[in-house]
């Protein structure tokens, strides 16, 4: 199988992106990388993937550990740091590998105007992009998408977060037909068991 390597996004802030990101690090017995992190340093992106996977998943240290839950542009700040897009390399690993973000594309970096579409855009990889059910996630998708394609950016696969939903799914795909699409329900308990029995029927899909 060939190697596989994915930048995983989100529509906005709390879509499921993380359990997503479990899920298709499990499926795709990957790397899991998160460059920055800001806030929650107990119990990160990272260690949460951690408690979720097994250990057929890898992980790589955050480039940043930010100590406020905030944007990273003002976390930074607060720290005394600048990030830079120079601070970033593409991981050289074996394997397939899956480089999670934080909030949506938009989000701020640092206070000169690095967002992380262009840390995306620096790595160039393949995108998924998670979006979640809810009033407004029509927009709030489409806006993703149309960011992305106006810096050509190839979204690869498309997750669906909550039951299906036929009359949102299908405005969203006649506007931009993505090949691959993945629904993850939502559950009451997020734990290894859900991460595990998700991921065996997604593997084939990515």
């Amino acid at each position: 199988m060939s190697k596989k390597s994915y930048f995983i996004t989100g529509i906005g802030t709390d879509v499921g992106k993380t359990v997503v990101s479990a899920i298709l690090s499990e499926a795709l017995e990957a790397t899991y990388w998160k460059p920055v992190q800001a806030g929650d340093l107990d119990f990160s992106d990272t260690l949460k993937i951690k408690a979720y996977c097994s250990q057929k998943v890898r992980f790589l240290q955050e480039r940043f550990l930010l100590k406020t839950p905030s944007s990273p542009h003002y976390a930074a700040k607060l720290d005394g740091i600048e990030i830079q897009l120079s601070d970033f390399e593409l991981p050289l690993i074996e394997g397939n590998l899956l480089i999670e973000g934080a909030g949506g594309l938009l989000v701020p970096i640092n206070e000169k105007g690095l967002l992380y579409i262009d840390l995306i855009q620096h790595f160039n990889l393949p995108i998924i992009l998670v979006s979640r059910h809810y009033l407004g996630s029509i927009n709030h998708t489409l806006l993703s998408l149309e960011a992305l394609k106006n810096r050509n950016l190839q979204v690869e696969i498309i997750v669906f977060v909550g039951e299906e939903n036929p009359a949102t799914e299908s405005i969203i795909l006649s506007h931009y037909p993505i090949q691959k699409v993945i629904r993850i329900p939502s559950a009451e308990e997020v734990n290894s068991e859900f991460v595990r029995n998700q991921s065996m029927k997604i593997r084939q899909k990515i």
